[in-house]
């Protein structure tokens, strides 16, 4: 093995044992622990942050560069979807008619039009 190939095992066996250390790190501890109230409050919004921080770079960019024509099928889908959604929302199957809606709207523009 030459010094890379160590260099390369020490780092993953290092991250490895990181990953498991801060995972594991809640049931070393035999006192009961909380988070803070604030913090709670906070986690509720992280899967929605997360979600945006995907979708949203994907729905208004091309090849790193902001969109610079209304003639993107992505922008009207978008829209219909989050339309949908927000009309929808605490009915059931609010989420999958989110995702019809905007593909109703997506394909046509797309392949039909070429958008």
């Amino acid at each position: 093995m030459n010094e890379t190939d160590l260099w390369t095992l020490g780092v993953i066996l290092g991250l490895a044992c990181v990953t498991a250390l801060t995972r594991c790190f809640f049931f070393i501890s035999n006192q009961p622990w909380h988070l803070p109230s604030w913090a709670q409050r906070g986690l509720k919004y992280a899967p929605i942050a997360a979600l945006a921080a995907v979708v949203v770079p994907e729905v208004v960019m091309v090849q790193g560069e902001l969109i610079s024509t209304w003639q993107d099928a992505r922008i009207y889908a978008a829209m219909v979807g989050a339309a949908y959604f927000f009309w929808h929302k605490g009915q059931g199957q609010a989420v999958l008619g989110t995702i019809v809606s905007g593909m109703a709207v997506y394909l046509p523009l797309h392949l039909g039009l070429g958008w």
